[in-house]
């Protein structure tokens, strides 16, 4: 391990992803400086939607939501809202994109017809996939906009000189099947790459318009693999290594990347390492502890991330930090450090949504200020767009975060079988006084000669320990013969009541 880390420390990685793939799932990890940031899964029976293209059959259209069900072939019923039917798409009027106004969704699309749509979110717990007709075909440069007449420009490309060299380079590629949003990684593109891109697009094109021939509920196109995918997505980061575990995936990501993006395809090592790759650098047990609520701070303090279906709240406590000078000076450097840690567990965990941050009460707005400023600085590093508010009038920080894929949570857990996602447990005295009240209720409904409770351990030894001259007087009550038996298998809150 100590020559893996020599070696590291030689070429002077910075940012790197670490690649495993194994049959079942891969898996993609950024790490920067030795700290893992990223996180990105992609499981074979469970592969992200996000891209595809598909030719749907609307279910059913609702006006009261602006919106239609759309049948894409998946267990629930795809999202699509009218203000998603652009208007370059048959659907509606042909004006430029961004100067319409949304018509009533019962205009744009009628129960059985068949349309052309692309996912824009994956289904999220009880929600189906959200649907968009702006279909686009991302590739290394360009982005292709069928439909679409015209060619724009990331804003991140900020100088208008080299705006404008692109978009006279792109504007050739525009003809009658559609226009091209130029991608930042193109800022130092030449022609012939711009050319290649084009051309590749305009036949992933083609090849989904001879698809959606087929008659009935198809997909058309589906986005590349997560290895690609985000090496493709990563371009414009500086990436200083690549490494991947898989043979056969190394060799596809090195044919991609020679094809269209060459001047990263030797950054790419296939890593075959006995140490598992995702031991490099910790990240099995980063990502457990990315699982828990409480996250710990170099001083001392701690933070606890609650996620719900509505919300995710960070709470930020002191702990055992208790500061060199006063109780201010403590309770703001405990709130600087939490920003960072903040920031990269938003990264980490993938949460998104709305986010509300409780920083512990600071009675000086400068600290206030500070506190702000270094937030938005520690997430400019995120490539997934936020928005911070700033702190409300009961002193929260509520900021947003696009989603655009499920949590980490939601990737790797399930809904707890004992207390169904609650997260608490009725205690043993409870779930007792409430087979107390199951058995009375019985009795009085019906002629039995006694009761059988099946429950489980912890109710079992407290009903036949401490607390069986209960037990016993509920028998006296009733006039009827009480049995328990102890059922390893049962949640501390599940019990059955037989009658005998």
């Amino acid at each position: 391990m100590s020559h893996i880390v020599k070696n590291r420390v030689q070429k002077k990685i910075g940012s790197e992803l670490l690649i495993n793939v194994t049959p079942t799932e891969a898996r993609v990890a950024l790490v920067e400086y030795g700290i893992l940031q990223e996180v990105h899964i992609e499981r074979r029976m469970k592969r992200g939607l996000v891209g595809n293209i598909y030719k749907g059959k609307v279910s059913r259209v609702l006006p009261g939501m602006q919106a239609a069900f759309v049948d894409i072939g998946l267990d629930k019923a795809a999202f699509l809202h009218a203000s998603d039917i652009v208007p370059h798409t048959e659907c509606v009027a042909d004006v430029e994109k961004g100067n319409f106004v949304v018509r009533d969704i019962a205009e744009l699309v009628r129960q059985g017809q068949d349309i052309m749509v692309q996912v824009v979110k994956d289904p999220l717990g009880t929600k189906g996939a959200r649907l968009t007709t702006d279909i686009t075909l991302p590739s290394r440069y360009l982005v292709f906009m069928p439909g679409s007449s015209h060619v724009g420009v990331s804003q991140r490309i900020e100088s208008e000189e080299v705006r404008a060299r692109l978009k006279g380079l792109t504007e050739p590629f525009v003809d009658e099947d559609g226009g091209f949003i130029i991608r930042t990684a193109a800022e130092n593109a030449g022609e012939q790459e711009l050319i290649q891109d084009a051309a590749f697009l305009r036949r992933v094109w083609a090849k989904v318009c001879e698809r959606r021939k087929r008659p009935g509920v198809s997909l058309l196109y589906q986005d590349l693999a997560l290895p690609v995918r985000i090496v493709r997505d990563f371009v414009g980061t500086e990436l200083d290594q690549i490494q991947v575990d898989s043979g056969q995936t190394y060799e596809e990501l090195l044919q991609f990347t020679q094809e269209f993006m060459p001047e990263i395809a030797d950054k790419i090592e296939h890593y075959s390492g006995r140490v598992p790759i995702f031991d490099l650098y910790d990240v099995e047990n980063e990502v457990q502890r990315a699982l828990g609520r409480k996250v710990e701070l170099k001083s001392g303090g701690y933070l606890i991330i609650d996620q719900t279906e509505a919300m995710t709240t960070v709470d930020i406590n002191t702990g055992a930090f208790v500061g060199h000078r006063n109780l201010e000076e403590t309770i703001f450097n405990t709130n600087l450090e939490a920003t960072h840690a903040i920031a990269r567990q938003l990264r980490l965990r993938n949460l998104g949504g709305i986010i509300i941050i409780d920083f512990i009460d600071m009675l000086n707005e400068d600290h206030k200020k500070r506190v702000l400023s270094t937030l938005e600085a520690a997430l400019a590093t995120d490539r997934v767009k936020t928005n911070v508010s700033g702190f409300s009038g009961l002193g929260l920080v509520e900021m947003t975060r696009k989603r655009t894929r499920e949590s980490l949570e939601h990737v790797l857990c399930g809904e707890c079988p004992a207390c169904y996602g609650t997260g608490s447990l009725k205690t043993v005295e409870t779930v007792s006084y409430e087979i107390f009240r199951e058995i009375i209720r019985l009795n009085r409904g019906y002629d039995a000669d006694e009761f059988l409770v099946y429950c489980a351990p912890a109710v079992y030894n407290s009903l036949t320990g401490e607390e069986s001259h209960l037990v016993a007087e509920l028998g006296a009550y009733i006039g009827k013969h009480v049995r328990l038996q102890n059922e390893p298998m049962y949640a501390q809150n599940k019990f059955d009541v037989v009658i005998m």
